[in-house]
């Protein structure tokens, strides 16, 4: 199984479209979850869920493209789960051939980790998590942290704090959490990965086509 995600800034890159695809399509995730994204970037998959066009709410602020989350996969979907913020989270349950997992594609904090509005976003996002793992279930937290883990690239104490606690308490493993200058994290629960092999690979090293490198975790059993 491989999970992805890239944050696509906003579409910034839109004369790169085609090399933003091809670089997707070169990944080739079975999950793939794009943040500040945009509707023009569609990767060819035959199952996606994304949060609102962000006009709808922000007219002032987005053009009418633009998404903050969406989820492509190969994967079946059993259900939507509501998230506590529509425009900011997305949940789809997935049937894998591991069981059915929960993928939750989010921005936690979507002006960055400095702003006031990111401690009570992220709060809110935990409590999502831990509601939506409760009772066994399996889940994927993946998209933009806005949080590093292994470095001083770019965090707060609290925010990290959290994070770590509260997958800790939910049984939930960050998969990239000793990849350098990360702050777009793939998470799954322990028990779906079991003794698993895994692997990340990241592209726009550079990052030439957006601001952010994409990240794939690749988990082999």
């Amino acid at each position: 199984m491989k999970i992805a995600t890239w944050n696509v800034e906003r579409l910034k890159h839109y004369k790169d479209r085609d090399k933003m695809l091809q670089e997707m399509q070169k990944v080739s995730a079975d999950i793939l979850v794009l943040t500040e994204t945009d509707i023009r970037l569609h990767p060819d998959y035959p199952q996606y869920y994304q949060t609102p066009l962000l006009q709808e709410s922000y007219p002032e602020f987005y053009r009418d493209t633009e998404n903050r989350v969406s989820v492509f996969t190969r994967y079946k979907s059993v259900r939507l789960h509501e998230t506590y913020d529509r425009f900011t989270a997305v949940c789809v349950e997935l049937a894998t051939d591991r069981g059915n997992l929960l993928v939750y594609g989010t921005i936690m904090g979507i002006f960055g980790n400095r702003e006031k509005s990111f401690k009570p976003d992220l709060e809110k996002q935990m409590e999502d998590i831990r509601r939506l793992s409760a009772d066994g279930k399996n889940i994927c937290v993946v998209g933009d942290y806005n949080l590093s883990f292994s470095d001083n690239y770019y965090y707060t104490n609290y925010g990290r704090e959290l994070v770590l606690d509260m997958f800790s308490d939910c049984g939930i493993r960050i998969l990239t959490r000793e990849t350098p200058e990360c702050i777009d994290h793939i998470a799954v629960s322990e028990k779906f990965i079991g003794a698993a092999k895994l692997s990340v690979i990241e592209w726009n090293l550079d990052k030439d086509l957006s601001d952010h490198k994409g990240t794939l975790v690749e988990i082999k059993w």
